[in-house]
């Protein structure tokens, strides 16, 4: 039996049982250009299977799945599914013709909620026909402890192409994969492995220890200087977006002006992703007075931080650090709550990198099994995220995508919406990804918490066009 690799961050939410815990895209195609003569739904789904099924050897993650360690004494370990089917995984669905933005998001949020299969592969891809003007989309799911956003893009690439003539990819080789191990080798496995824990326990505690002594020490500094600190965890405020989250979600899209962001961006001196967290306040004010809930501190988001060298780009697993950055949703002047936007996420950076962005991933794999998923079982049965304080209100992700046209089975991808996971305690997760001119957004949230995620990513575009609008307004002033 070849060496087993065990599962990184992401797989703690699998061993406790949460299939649900999912990056996924939805892609909108055109019809295949200069075959629309020859077009119908039934040729387009098996022109989209045939590209998938020639080029899955290409993405050897899809072809594994997860196998368990009996008595929860080590890490899942990824094999080679000997029944591996593409059929269990690339799935046909259908809209009432002509189907609407709409119709697709309450789809995609249903493919989104249905759990996976953990005795298969973890992931699956849904062809959706019946979109207006002959269109064709795809939601690509994806388990998020297989792959995080850096190597899922670069995964899924496999299946594009850079122009309407699918390029020639070079044949399968035989695979013949091992059947599944035996339960006396996984309990081998994982005795061999028991072995390390301490060594590898006492070197995460050093530090672990000594991540918390240098962060200290730099939040007194920052105090010093008169600089506020990034919010601490469970420090953020109560609200009704956050709790203990249901089972079913609703999803919606959102388009920002990559030009716009960028123009805004370089008016105060602002990264994307800090345009990005302004245009999520600025909706959540909208959305919370709306409710008619005054929130008397600053919201504080979840920012995940993607710490893979590039060499680990094609790896398994996830390896994603986080830091928490306020939303200065107390703050009425639209620009000046990017500025603080601004100041809180250079001040988050600089203590995630004294933390060190390994440390999350280094915990997990010296944690026992056992003991996450009876904690993580135990944290959801008594509805633990109703009665503490949340440890943030909302996750915020941002990831650069393809500046070129992108193609896939002779279509052009018009739009390209990002998905990301609601976790527990918070309502709403919101990811975006670049393509082409285009901030393309994508809102998931619980539907018991925040049913009225449409009209937030309406509100997000609004608060893009009022600081555009505010930018210019200065710029003019000052000219």
């Amino acid at each position: 039996m070849e060496p087993l690799e065990g599962l990184d961050a992401a797989f703690l939410a699998l061993e406790a049982g949460a299939t649900r815990l999912h990056i996924a895209a939805a892609l909108v195609l055109d019809p295949p250009e200069g075959r629309r003569s020859l077009f119908s739904p039934s040729t387009r789904f098996a022109q989209i299977r045939r590209v998938i099924a020639e080029r899955v050897h290409l993405a050897p993650p899809l072809r594994q799945r997860a196998v368990r360690v009996p008595l929860g004494l080590h890490h899942p370990v990824w094999v080679d599914d000997p029944e591996f089917d593409l059929d269990d995984h690339v799935l046909r669905a259908s809209l009432p013709e002509p189907g609407d933005d709409g119709e697709l998001a309450r789809l995609v949020a249903e493919i989104v909620a249905r759990p996976l299969d953990p005795d298969r592969p973890l992931w699956e891809m849904v062809v959706v026909e019946g979109l207006a003007g002959g269109r064709t989309a795809v939601v690509a799911k994806l388990h998020h402890a297989i792959l995080d956003g850096v190597s899922g893009a670069s995964l899924m690439a496999a299946f594009f192409d850079l122009g309407p003539r699918p390029r020639l990819v070079e044949p399968a080789p035989l695979w013949r994969p091992a059947p599944l191990p035996s339960q006396a080798q996984l309990l081998r496995h994982a005795v061999g492995s028991l072995g390390r824990q301490p060594k590898e326990m006492a070197e995460t505690v050093q530090r672990t220890v000594n991540s918390a002594l240098g962060v200290s020490s730099h939040n007194r500094r920052l105090a010093g200087d008169g600089l506020r600190p990034p919010p601490a965890p469970f420090s953020a405020p109560r609200t009704s977006i956050n709790g203990t989250i249901s089972s079913r979600r609703r999803y919606a899209t959102a388009s920002l002006d990559l030009g716009q962001v960028k123009m805004v961006g370089r008016a105060c001196g602002a990264t994307v992703n800090d345009v990005l967290l302004a245009c999520v306040a600025g909706g959540l004010r909208r959305l919370l007075a709306a409710r008619g809930e005054e929130v008397g501190r600053p919201l504080v988001a979840l920012v995940p931080v993607s710490t893979r060298q590039v060499e680990e780009r094609h790896n398994l697993g996830n390896r994603v650090s986080a830091m928490l950055v306020s939303l200065a949703t107390t703050e009425d002047n639209p620009v000046r709550r990017l500025e603080k936007i601004v100041a809180a996420s250079l001040v988050a950076k600089a203590q995630e990198q004294l933390a060190g962005g390994r440390l999350l991933a280094q915990l997990t794999q010296v944690t026992s099994p056992a003991v996450t998923s009876r904690a993580a079982k135990w944290t959801s049965g008594l509805r633990l995220f109703d009665r503490v304080p949340p440890v943030f209100n909302v996750v915020v992700s941002s990831m650069v995508g393809p500046d070129v046209t992108l193609f896939c089975a002779g279509s052009r991808v018009v739009r390209l919406h990002p998905v990301g996971p609601v976790v527990e305690g918070s309502g709403l997760n919101v990811t975006a990804m670049t393509y082409l001119n285009q901030l393309q957004v994508g809102l998931l949230a619980c539907r018991r918490l925040v049913p009225e995620v449409a009209d937030l990513a309406l509100s997000m575009e609004a608060a893009l066009d009022e600081l555009v609008g505010a930018t210019l307004g200065a710029q003019g002033a000052t000219g």
